[in-house]
């Protein structure tokens, strides 16, 4: 008796010391991801009013760079430390906060083509660091605190909490779920959620026109999609690899690098005749969702994000992701006799679940995102894309400790 009840009065300290340092984060989190998101749509109507501002994109990519050196941060700090950070091998600094949100911002307000949630990784990850180092918490609490800060941000932005929680302890490393983290994860993620809902920040919600009886053909034909967003999901993560690696090899000034980024991006677009694909592109995506296909925009947005995060600009993979996904869903949709909205929908959830290798975050995310319409799809084509896109990993610093193949451990980073 005496060891059960110790047992459970640690259980309920543990479990009470959590909600408290759960909840401190989330309200840190959600105030400064509410801003964050206010932040970015203000940005961004800015660049879709002002067409001049387009051509400011060098000279934001050269304050970008310019402040990191005045904060002797190397431009290259990103998403990956916050995993190495997860996991006990590195650190992140305080600093990483205003500087990711100022400089996505930038990207943001000129047109480049980044998405914003790497950024709210990163924010996420500084802010709860700092927290923790306040709290004077030791190595394992802070590992679980920087989860805390990640789902935070990450569902202040997108309006999924459940989602989010999941995705920050299921993405550091494949084949290991943190549940330790799960609670204060969740309570992180819902208090972030409610406070930007509070201020008006309104989630990302799709609806689906139709949604085809979920029977033998279009189970078929789901898989066949799936298969090939995975290998979509592939091409994603070497392109966006090997476009830092070939940045950094040949253009080792930064300030250089982020001027050939910014003249690249600005030529493509005048080629193009649109602006379709520069910012993150959730409007577009929101058109596509609706039944507008775009054959070839999954090349051309995969080229403008390669060029824009590679040059040095700020933000993240994941709605250009998304873009990429639903635009090469759509387009393959038709090929096998799906319809555009269900199949660019689809596109969608299996590149991301692709690329971040976090299949129980893709399933939830869909879920909360379409509100539970085709959830038996989403299901599958993520558990299909999540096979077959392998090691292939947006993140360095991802960890694959599975197999996704075989009954054995690994110990090689993607």
């Amino acid at each position: 008796m005496r060891k059960s009840s110790a047992g459970v009065w640690n259980a309920a300290l543990w479990t009470l010391r959590w909600l408290l340092i759960a909840a401190i984060v989330g309200a840190v989190c959600g105030a400064v991801g509410t801003a964050f998101h206010f932040a970015l749509d203000w940005a961004s109507a800015q660049f879709a009013g002002r067409s001049w501002l387009f051509y400011a994109l060098p000279a934001a990519g050269l304050l970008i760079v310019l402040m990191y050196k005045a904060a002797r941060l190397p431009l290259s700090v990103g998403t990956d430390r916050v995993f190495e950070s997860a996991r006990g091998e590195n650190s992140v600094p305080l600093a990483l906060a205003p500087l990711i949100f100022a400089g996505t911002f930038l990207t943001q307000l000129c047109g480049g083509s980044a998405g914003r949630e790497g950024a709210a990784l990163q924010m996420g990850g500084s802010l709860a660091c700092g927290v923790g180092r306040l709290l004077r918490l030791d190595d394992r609490q802070m590992r679980v605190i920087e989860m805390c800060g990640m789902s935070a941000l990450f569902s202040a932005l997108f309006g999924t909490p459940v989602a989010a929680a999941f995705f920050a302890i299921e993405v550091v490393d494949v084949g290991k779920m943190h549940y330790k983290a799960l609670m204060p994860c969740m309570l992180s993620a819902i208090t972030a959620s409610v406070i930007g809902a509070l201020i008006g920040v309104e989630p990302t919600r799709f609806v689906l026109a139709s949604i085809p009886e979920q029977g033998a053909v279009t189970l078929l034909k789901t898989l066949v999609l799936s298969i090939a967003c995975g290998l979509v999901a592939i091409l994603f993560c070497k392109v966006m690899h090997l476009s830092h690696e070939l940045a950094g090899r040949y253009l080792k000034n930064e300030f250089v690098r982020v001027l050939c980024a910014s003249a690249l991006v600005i030529a493509l677009t005048l080629l193009l005749g649109t602006r379709d694909y520069d910012g993150a592109g959730m409007g577009v995506i929101k058109r596509m969702l609706a039944g507008e296909t775009l054959p070839a925009g999954w090349i051309v947005k995969l080229a403008l994000t390669a060029i824009t995060l590679a040059g040095g600009f700020k933000g993240g993979e994941i709605v250009p992701a998304f873009f990429v996904g639903a635009a090469f869903g759509g387009f393959a949709g038709e090929l096998i006799g799906l319809a555009p909205e269900i199949s660019s929908a689809i596109g969608m959830v299996s590149v991301f679940c692709g690329v971040t290798n976090a299949p129980v975050a893709s399933v939830l995310i869909a879920s909360e995102m379409f509100g539970g319409q085709g959830l038996t799809l989403f299901a599958l084509s993520s558990a299909v894309s999540f096979l077959v896109s392998g090691k292939c990993s947006l993140y360095h610093s991802q960890k694959f400790l599975e197999s996704k193949y075989e009954d054995r451990r690994e110990e090689a980073q993607p």
